[in-house]
């Protein structure tokens, strides 16, 4: 009965999102109020059914009701229950009906807290997110129903994939969704922008929050999907440059890129249509990874791997709202104006700078993943596109991009010039030069990259800290009145820029100074990684709640330092007969102990173990300085100026016409 509960729910939100996604719409042209009014109720409306089918499948997980298909198909009567109810989005239907559950609430969020937007525009908005939702729902309903039946339903089901038998799948998906689905509100505000023929200041503005709404968790979930990566797979590694993984990637990348165009469209109403076409292409992007991971394209431990039939209809969804919103853009681009004019030299130069940096390395990374699939679909060659291609393009494109973080906030905007700026670096800069020597000096000339990392990292948190002591000191120094009256934009923009340079210390760290041994090992035995003495100590057999694990003890010490023990399991998956690695870790400030263990193998002096034994440098700081961003942008989102809109400057355009905007003073 639940399934049939949840199924008819979603037949109902069907419905409900294709009135919604032409009457508002009819409403906005003929300012019709109720229509418009209609808009508001049926988002709400479609998040509820939608929620109610969610938590139908849920409760099917939760029961064990294996005459479900997706519940058979991806828990069992072993499987914690935890992880039976993180299964309802650990599959491909699950996974789809979790996409729409939030495209509706974030729906549901404009039409409840949107009364300070047009009505037009909000009307418009709305019926943009319905048109997304129709498809989706659609393409749930009748190709990835996750209520359908199974019969004769079976005594016991086949488990979730054990790699995603871990907490990290409870949180990792859906922050993900949040940022790909959030991302589909600034679609909608640039598609109805382009439809109402009024691109200003108060529209970025009212844009700029749910920019925020889907960068942060998406940060999150990139954040969290690395650390998962690393202490689950047990390869030692936070990065492998896999498709997936690039797929949230990149619209990652243009939503930080739209973030900064945003700004400027709001505080000078300039570069209004290169916002709205970056908030087109985040979208599309964040479109195109849901793709990869359900089209059979690709084998990734990310993906669903479904049929390709499947795939098509994404592609299909890619293709018909990405072209028509680029066709739309492309009439009304004519009509569009730069806005306010602003000098070389000036902050908007340097964000629009940022911008063209960002765009390039999307670009990079977007060859990188799909060329490989281009080649196999043209000539049947199989080619992969690994690390040694993005350390050769994406590094020195990234490094000026790095540099201009903490060179924009130091400039006016408008107009500035280089003698007013060289005093607000100079220090800063000798600074990161003299570090550069120092750890060049103190690492070798062979450690020259690391040593330029670290001096980067340096010039991003000093930079960060600038950015705050400017703000502080008023024209007879310090003042705490600054301080107590610092918006909550600011100490985010300075926090997520920090946090930037923490991360690009660990990377450093990671790239240039880790250490590793490969070798067979028996208890007893003692290897040394790096500054590590990492001793065997016992190897015994143990289970879990539907696994049986062999499980090795180890004891890891740094010259002068107490013995930290660390575990290590190797598992077989008892239903699935699948095995995991569960890596030993010892974590510090200053870097992690990592064991994993491998096959039984032959050794020198007996039968002995795989272990794989690592030193991994400030490798914490990596995550950490992921998350002082995700925090960074959570400030700002916080900030009530954000929140509340801007009035619009300007009167109504004219039908077909985008309005010019207004010069700030």
């Amino acid at each position: 009965m639940l399934a049939e509960i949840g199924h008819f729910a979603l037949i109902l939100a069907l419905c409900v999102a294709l009135a919604q996604a032409v009457l508002p719409m009819i409403g906005a042209v003929r300012g019709d109020g109720a229509l418009m009014a209609f808009g508001r109720t049926a988002g709400q409306v479609q998040a509820m059914l939608i929620a109610i089918a969610f938590v139908m499948l849920m409760a099917s997980f939760a029961k064990a009701d294996f005459s479900v298909a997706l519940v058979a198909n991806n828990s069992s009567l072993e499987q914690p229950l935890a992880y039976r109810l993180a299964a309802t989005w650990g599959n491909h239907e699950g996974s789809m009906l979790l996409w729409v559950l939030i495209l509706a609430i974030f729906g549901a969020g404009i039409a409840s807290f949107g009364d300070n937007l047009r009505p037009s525009l909000q009307a418009r908005v709305l019926s943009v997110q319905a048109m997304i939702g129709v498809f989706f729902l659609a393409f749930m309903l009748f190709t990835s129903n996750p209520f359908d039946r199974l019969f004769p339903a079976p005594l016991e089901g086949a488990e979730l994939n054990p790699l995603l038998q871990d907490p990290g799948l409870v949180f990792h998906p859906p922050l993900l969704y949040l940022g790909y689905v959030g991302l589909s509100v600034t679609f909608s505000f640039a598609v109805a922008a382009l439809l109402e023929g009024r691109a200003d200041a108060a529209w970025a503005r009212w844009m700029r929050p749910w920019v925020l709404a889907a960068w942060v968790p998406l940060t999150l979930g990139i954040t969290l999907g690395s650390f998962w990566a690393y202490y689950e797979l047990g390869w030692g590694g936070w990065w492998f440059w896999d498709p997936v993984e690039n797929a949230s990637l990149m619209p990652w990348l243009l939503g930080t890129a739209l973030l900064h165009s945003a700004i400027v469209t709001e505080k000078r109403q300039a570069l209004a249509g290169w916002t709205i076409l970056l908030a087109i292409l985040a979208f599309s992007l964040s479109l195109i990874g849901t793709f990869l991971v359900r089209s059979g394209i690709l084998t990734s431990v990310h993906a669903f791997a479904v049929d390709p039939e499947r795939g098509v209809f994404i592609l299909g969804m890619i293709i018909g709202s990405t072209g028509a919103a680029l066709a739309l853009f492309a009439m009304r681009a004519p009509m569009l104006r730069s806005g306010a004019l602003f000098s070389g030299v000036s902050r908007e130069a340097g964000l629009t700078l940022n911008n063209l940096f960002l765009m390039a390395i999307t670009a990079v990374v977007f060859l990188g993943t799909f060329y490989p699939v281009i080649m196999e679909a043209v000539n049947a060659d199989k080619i992969s596109v690994g690390p040694p291609y993005y350390n050769l393009v994406f590094v020195p494109l990234s490094v000026p991009l790095l540099l201009l973080v903490t060179v924009g906030p130091m400039l006016a905007w408008k107009r500035d010039s280089l003698p007013a700026l060289a005093p607000k670096l100079k220090w800063l800069a000798l600074a990161m030069l003299a570090i550069f020597i120092a750890l060049t000096a103190w690492l070798g000339v062979s450690e020259v990259a690391a040593a330029f990392g670290f001096a980067l990292a340096f010039w991003l948190i000093a930079g960060g800290v600038m950015v705050m002591v400017k703000r502080w000191r008023g024209a007879a120094g310090f003042n705490w009145r600054l301080v107590r009256t610092t918006p909550p934009a600011v100490l985010g923009m300075a926090l997520a820029h920090a946090g930037l340079g923490v991360l690009i210390a660990g990377i450093s760290a990671m790239s240039s100074l880790s250490a590793e041994r490969t070798l067979v090992m028996r208890p007893g035995q003692t290897v040394e990684v790096g500054p590590l003495e990492v001793r065997f100590l016992s190897l015994t057999e143990g289970s879990g709640p539907n696994y049986q694990a062999l499980r090795a003890e180890f004891e890891s010490r740094r010259s002068g330092g107490k013995p930290e023990a660390l575990h290590s399991e190797r598992r077989i998956y008892r239903n699935s007969r699948n095995q995991t690695t569960e890596a030993g870790i010892g974590v510090s400030v200053l870097g992690n102990a990592y064991v994993a263990i491998g096959d039984s193998q032959a050794g020198p002096s007996g039968d002995g173990l795989v272990v794989r034994a690592y030193w991994h440098p400030l490798v914490g700081w990596i995550w950490f300085g992921g998350l002082m961003m995700a925090l960074g942008g959570a400030a700002s989102l916080a900030d009530r100026r954000y929140r509340i809109g801007a009035a619009s400057r300007q009167p109504q355009p004219r039908t077909g016409a985008v309005a010019a905007p207004v010069p700030a003073e």
